[in-house]
């Protein structure tokens, strides 16, 4: 098991909601049963976050203040694609991270952005993927539903990212815990 205790869930103004509320349910309840870690917030500014489809977010911490995280989710939508992949400070944060970088649906083109997925698979929404393919260095693997590296995690659109988020709890801290939350969620996901 990996000692993970600080995870960081970046928003932006236009994120998709489940891209990160799904990632904060799982972390959220893994942290609660492991009776130990701090799922936090994350964004540029301490604003409120106007997400894609309304819903309205205040941030945690502000990434000029945080300190770094052990695992850091990079959630999509329109804002990863017009916003977060231009954003010099998400992106430097995005690369000065330590530990497990993962992102969901269009959070694949930030990490790209920000150089990590240079020269690894990596799979993003199905709508996506040309997108992604503009970054030459990256392996684009359609299809897929997640990719992993040693450090850099990706996932496929929208709801892959709670099968991402179960794959890292497996991955992190057992395949029991990981069991435990999806019965609790009563998520039935693609494993």
């Amino acid at each position: 098991m990996i000692d993970v205790n600080r995870i960081g869930i970046l928003v932006f103004d236009d994120v998709e909601e489940l891209d990160f509320v799904g990632p904060l349910e799982v972390f959220g309840m893994a942290a609660r049963l492991r009776k130990k870690g701090d799922v936090s917030i994350v964004g540029h500014d301490a604003k409120m976050v106007r997400c894609r489809h309304g819903l309205q977010v205040i941030v945690h911490e502000q990434l000029s203040e945080c300190a770094d995280f052990d695992l850091f989710i990079v959630p999509g939508g329109l804002g990863a694609r017009t916003y977060a992949v231009q954003s010099k400070p998400i992106l430097d944060f995005i690369r000065r991270q330590p530990g497990i970088v993962a992102s969901v649906c269009t959070g694949a083109l930030v990490l790209a952005a920000a150089g990590l997925l240079e020269d690894k698979e990596a799979t993003t929404h199905h709508t996506a993927f040309d997108m992604l393919r503009a970054y030459q260095r990256v392996v684009v693997r359609e299809g897929k539903r997640l990719t992993k590296h040693a450090r850099v995690w990706t996932s496929g659109g929208i709801s892959a990212g709670i099968d991402m988020s179960l794959a890292l709890v497996a991955h992190l801290w057992g395949q029991a815990l990981a069991d435990e939350i999806s019965t609790a969620m009563e998520w039935r996901g693609t494993p």
